[in-house]
């Protein structure tokens, strides 16, 4: 490798040329290819089985995402200019190519169920808009007077009604949403508000925002570490040439990405700033030992100083860049693709990174010519104490004070990990106070919610008819009522009960007492038949199958938080038993139960990550140094780091998340670098000096200082991350600050406490 890398110094033109040439070409890609992807299906492995299952019941009853068109008039919406509004909105969202007419459901397109002298009939509410008094007041009357409709497209205080519109699978595009929005937005007056959320809405706002905040992220990250590196290095060219080393690598990382059709999720926006913020690392250990060499040979030739940094440097700079993708490919263990790919494109990029300063640093230097140096401000290379020499002393002498500190740090740490939870949540991803999160909020104030989860009640196609039995019904309407009546969070409930409900109720003049399930399975058959004859039979297709075999109970949820999900299917779970024993089981469908097995993939994918990159980390070490302590040794900063990120989040109630769950990797992946260059200069030292303190000291003012430096630009580079515009980006920004600060507190402490007591390169000495 070191003969490579002297001989491509004779070209230092060509590896330039052909860098910037590469780079254009992937960047020209990057450019043509990139797509953001938010649809929350794209995101899941389709072999799953509960994917399977759920794609199934969707097919069967129609399950899709739905658009939320409310209408608002704080005046009340039975007058004629709203309802005009709301017949005006259904009609161009049913012209829509996206959207079937017969999926938009609002007070407009909604049968009203209403007993006759001859028997019972099923008529619209309204097909011309009512202008007199008594016609409005008619209308409302049938309203309130409908509980399959009021509270559930008319609000009770009848300020508000809503438009349901489900859209086909794989036909939203940003196009699609901007229209919806355009449209909405052109029948607001003074006195009519319209609001819209629904998943679509909410993936169509995070495609939008997310290059967006990618955009503005990247330019700030590039500032902040280039001003630190500039203070760090001191030297205008070396700052040039480092800050081009990670702006190629990220130009690669997202080239790659397209070139293999791999769209930009959520989480990848993050990956330039994760690939500046790391791919310095490898530039300011260069340029550290390139300084050190020349202030001790001021009249060293550039090709001397260049030779002797690439002799020294470039095994530590190889081995911390493997052990660092290793970190991130380890993210290929979860299931969840956005994570996955993340992974594969930063482990590349990272290694991009590598090839840049490998090659592009020391072509740089000969091309420019050699930083120039100021005097440094230790005095540790003259042997005399020095600032870093008093922190090795310090260290040394007050090994106690370390390994206390560690162990409360850890005890306190796994009490934390305890309240750790996972959360799926796409709502949560946004500001509080943004106003896609204010308008999901308004609906659910109002309406039972904006999140739905599909009960799928199976007895199997042999038993047909099952769902015309009066015990099986009974038991699925007192489940639901169950599930609303014990969960707040729980606004309402749907299916073939609420059907029977209403019609045995206005065949029996409107009693109340009649608003409950027949006993005779007859009966039921009866007015089933009777709607089928007289009203849109397709409705019933959306609860119920041909056979009557299979029925689809939905549940509307005020939030799509994995808690609000777990607490609600614990209650449909109480009845599993009940339905068992009647040949019945119990499985769900729909985005809001993928969203909660999505949770558990998170989880597991982190559990496997973590695990998986702490092993490979320790066997890559221990065969980098050829001692398998040596692997555990430089295994435990970042180990007692992952422990500290996990007891913050559980302490601090921050939740598992997409962004969160790299957490761990990236943890690992960027802290080992501290630990593989600390030990690598502590075993040059250990062999040449065979004093502990000289030893510590010596590795103190070489690569101490480099780690130094290292942590304070990765720091500050993920600290940019505070100004981004998702909660999750900030708070993942915050954690990976403070795991590089424990990273480099750690290796300088507890690690070299360990090292010094382990006496493994004293014994060769």
């Amino acid at each position: 490798m070191e003969k490579l890398l002297k001989n491509l110094l004779k070209t230092p033109w060509i590896i330039l040329a052909a860098t910037i040439l590469t780079s254009a070409l992937f960047f020209m890609v990057m450019k043509k290819n990139s797509r953001m992807e938010t649809d929350l299906d794209k995101y899941m492995p389709q072999d799953h089985p509960a994917f399977i299952y759920s794609d199934q019941a969707e097919e069967w009853f129609g399950i899709n995402d739905g658009i939320i068109v409310a209408v608002e008039n704080q005046n009340g919406i039975f007058n004629t200019a709203t309802l005009d509004t709301l017949k005006q909105l259904t009609r161009r969202l049913q012209k829509m190519e996206e959207i079937e007419k017969a999926d938009v459901t609002s007070l407009y397109t909604a049968d009203n169920i209403v007993g006759t002298e001859e028997g019972m009939d099923v008529k619209t509410f309204y097909k011309r808009v009512p202008r007199s008094d008594e016609k409005l007041n008619e209308l409302k009357h049938n309203v309130e007077n409908n509980e399959m409709i009021f509270g559930r497209l008319v609000s009770f205080d009848e300020t508000v009604t809503v438009i349901i519109a489900e859209i086909r699978d794989d036909v939203f595009t940003q196009k699609f949403y901007k229209e919806i929005l355009s449209l909405t937005a052109s029948y607001q007056t003074d006195d009519i508000k319209i609001h819209v959320a629904g998943r679509p809405i909410v993936e169509g706002t995070m495609a939008l925002l997310g290059p967006a905040d990618m955009k503005k992220m990247v330019p700030i990250v590039l500032l902040v570490i280039t001003i630190v590196l500039f203070i760090m290095l001191r030297s205008v060219k070396s700052t040039i040439l480092t800050m081009m080393v990670v702006f190629l690598s990220t130009v690669w990382a997202f080239g790659l990405m397209a070139l293999l059709n791999v769209p930009i999720y959520a989480v990848s926006t993050m990956i330039p700033v994760m690939l500046i913020a790391i791919g310095v690392a490898d530039g300011i250990h260069l340029y550290s030992h390139l300084q050190l060499f020349q202030q001790k040979n001021p009249d060293a030739s550039k090709k001397e100083a260049t030779i002797d940094m690439i002799r020294n440097m470039w095994k530590p700079v190889v081995m911390t860049s493997i052990t660092t993708s290793v970190g991130f490919i380890s993210l290929l263990t979860s299931q969840v693709y956005p994570i996955k790919y993340f992974g594969i494109f930063t482990a590349f990029g990272v290694l991009a990174a590598m090839l840049f300063s490998m090659t592009l640093i020391p072509a740089g230097i000969m091309i420019f010519g050699l930083p120039k140096v100021k005097k440094l401000k230790t005095k540790s290379i003259n042997d005399e104490p020095g600032f870093y020499d008093k922190i090795a002393s310090w260290i040394v002498n007050r090994k106690s004070i370390s390994i206390i500190a560690t162990t409360v740090i850890i005890v306190l740490s796994i009490i934390g990990m305890q309240k750790i939870w996972i959360n799926s949540s796409f709502l949560d991803k946004f500001e509080k106070d943004s106003e896609i999160v204010l308008t999901d909020k308004f609906i659910n104030d109002h309406f039972g919610g904006t999140t739905t989860i599909n009960l799928i009640l199976d007895a199997g196609e042999e038993y047909k008819d099952v769902f015309k039995e009066p015990e099986v019904l009974k038991l699925v309407d007192k489940m639901q009522k169950t599930v609303v009546h014990d969960l707040e969070i729980v606004g309402n409930s749907f299916s073939l009960t609420d059907y029977v409900n209403r019609m045995n109720k206005v065949m029996n003049a409107d009693k109340e007492e009649f608003n409950t399930i027949p006993d005779s399975k007859n009966m039921i058959a009866q007015y089933l038949l009777l709607y089928e004859m007289s009203g849109d039979p397709e409705n019933l297709n959306k609860v119920v199958d041909y056979d009557y075999s299979k029925l689809n109970v939905n549940f509307q949820l005020k939030s799509d938080n994995s808690k609000a999900i777990n607490s609600t299917l614990a209650v449909i779970n109480s009845f599993d038993d009940d339905f068992e024993e009647k040949g019945i089981t119990i499985n769900y469908a729909g985005s809001g139960y993928k969203g909660l097995v999505f949770t558990d993939l998170i989880l597991e994918g982190q559990i496997m990550s973590l695990i998986l990159s702490l092993i490979l980390v320790i066997i890559l070490l221990a065969l980098m140094f050829k001692n398998f302590k040596i692997g555990l040794i430089g295994a435990v900063p970042i180990a007692v780091t992952a422990l500290i990120s996990f007891g913050v989040m559980g302490f601090l109630d921050i939740p598992l998340s997409t962004t969160t769950a790299l957490l761990s990797s990236i943890a690992i992946g960027i802290g080992i670098d501290y630990a593989v260059h600390f030990i690598e200069q502590y075993r040059t030292n250990a062999l040449k000096y065979g004093d502990k303190l000289v030893v510590a000291q010596k590795t103190m003012a070489h690569s101490g200082r480099a780690i130094s430096f290292n942590a304070i630009v990765v720091i500050a580079g993920f600290l940019v991350l505070l100004f981004s515009v998702f909660p999750p980006n900030r708070e993942l920004g915050a954690l990976v600050s403070l795991n590089m600060f424990t990273s480099f507190l750690g290796t300088l402490t507890i690690m070299r406490v360990v090292l010094n007591k382990g006496n493994l390169f004293f014994k060769k000495n």
